[in-house]
């Protein structure tokens, strides 16, 4: 029979393995609970998010101005390509290259003794027709004489001499003689004619300047030898006055239609990054360059270098004004790129208590917006009762802005250019 204090130490001990069951009922329930939740918050899809967070900018008065950019080389307003028409030896160059030459000038000159060989020898054949045709008139005088007093023989005598055949010999010996005489001087305009022709290349034989301007390229030298068979080498290359020149360029198809003679516009050049260059239009040609399927009009502006600091060959990327208005309504192109739905809801939604207790990682942030469209387009307008949707009319867009005709769009008025969204 047990006594009361192992009685009492008995039950401390029950009662001490009856809580630990019951603290280990506990775990596993909680634990079955929270897996439960979790498999319920996962599934558990919260209301869809429907806030915005918006960027605007205010609707302001001012200027538009609409410009077109293309790209070219800068090339002199006259360029010329000097060569010799005739084979031989260089013997002399008196220019170089980046010097000033005038009209006239001699740049290089060939060995001219066979040259003055051909002329000597022209001039000798020229005299020796010209002394052919002396001979020949000399000898259509007699014959003109003789004739002419057989005839008058004719009539004394009353047709007894001389005889007819007399007569007719004398007649013909004259008409032969007029031929050599006709003869003796179309040989003599040949011969003035080679003499001219060896003269002239004789003369062609001193390389001139066509112009003034400056030589931008030598590609001869003492010494060298020449070859024209089939086309005149180039020696020189000389430049016009490069205090003007021009800037060619080819603008796209798309941009081809705003652009007429006379607009002005600025470029610049790799060699002078931070200086703009004032230019305007000069042609825009009617024929297209197709290259890769891609349609440009070749476009020339004029250039003023007083300086020199421009050089044929240079980069200039040019951009072009082809519309400047005054006093407009203008807002960002950004607000055109919006799309937002009909029914906006602007209060951030209530998360379900398994949204608190085991929030979803978010997702991130996108951007609402669609594409321009040309003419009537529509914009939205940010007020204290919530982005307001309002149709307006493009009159004109650069880069960055758009100048728009509306009777709702007021100076000031705040527009949205960006709507971020988060889905959670």
């Amino acid at each position: 029979m047990m006594t009361s204090s192992e009685k009492s130490l008995q039950d401390l001990l029950d009662n001490e393995k009856e809580g630990k069951l019951i603290s280990k009922k506990v775990v596993k329930y909680f634990v079955i609970l929270a897996i439960a939740l979790g498999i319920v918050s996962y599934f558990w899809r919260s209301e869809e998010d429907n806030s915005f967070v918006y960027k605007t900018e205010e609707v302001k008065l001012g200027s538009l101005t609409v410009t077109v950019s293309a790209t070219g080389k800068l090339t002199p307003t006259n360029q010329i390509e000097v060569g010799s028409e005739l084979s031989g030896i260089i013997e002399s160059v008196f220019v170089d290259e980046n010097d000033v030459v005038e009209s006239g000038q001699v740049l290089a000159q060939l060995d001219t003794a066979k040259l003055n060989d051909a002329v000597e020898k022209s001039q000798a054949a020229l005299i020796g027709q010209q002394a052919s045709v002396a001979q020949a008139l000399a000898t259509l005088a007699e014959t003109r004489t003789n004739l002419y007093r057989l005839r008058q023989l004719y009539e004394l005598s009353d047709g007894e001499i001389p005889s007819q055949s007399q007569i007719d010999t004398a007649v013909a010996n004259l008409r032969r003689a007029q031929a050599d005489e006709k003869s003796s001087n179309a040989a003599v305009q040949q011969a003035e004619a080679n003499l001219r022709s060896d003269k002239t290349n004789l003369s062609k034989a001193t390389l001139i300047s066509p112009i003034d301007g400056v030589v931008l390229k030598r590609s001869v030298a003492s010494g060298q030898t020449v070859a024209a068979s089939f086309q005149a080498p180039v020696l020189f290359t000389i430049a016009e006055d490069l205090r003007k020149m021009e800037l060619h360029v080819d603008v796209d198809e798309a941009d081809v239609g705003s652009i007429v003679k006379g607009q002005n516009s600025y470029f610049t050049v790799d060699a002078w990054p931070d200086r703009q260059y004032s230019a305007s239009i000069h042609r825009v040609s009617f024929a297209a360059d197709n290259t890769d399927d891609v349609v440009t009009y070749p476009t020339i502006l004029d250039v003023v270098n007083t300086d020199l600091s421009l050089r044929p060959g240079m980069t200039g990327t040019a951009v072009i004004t082809t519309l400047n208005l005054e006093n407009q309504i203008l807002v960002p192109n950004a607000v055109f790129r919006i799309n937002l739905s009909a029914n906006i809801d602007t209060v951030e939604p209530k998360k379900s208590v398994f949204g608190f207790l085991f929030p979803r990682s978010k997702k991130p942030k996108r951007e609402v917006h669609t594409e321009q469209k040309a003419g009537l387009s529509k914009l939205w307008v940010l007020s204290k009762d919530g982005p307001t949707e309002i149709a307006v009319e493009i009159i004109a867009t650069n880069q960055k802005y758009s100048a728009v005709l509306s009777d709702q769009l007021k100076i000031g008025s705040k527009v949205i250019t960006s709507a971020i969204k988060e889905d959670l």
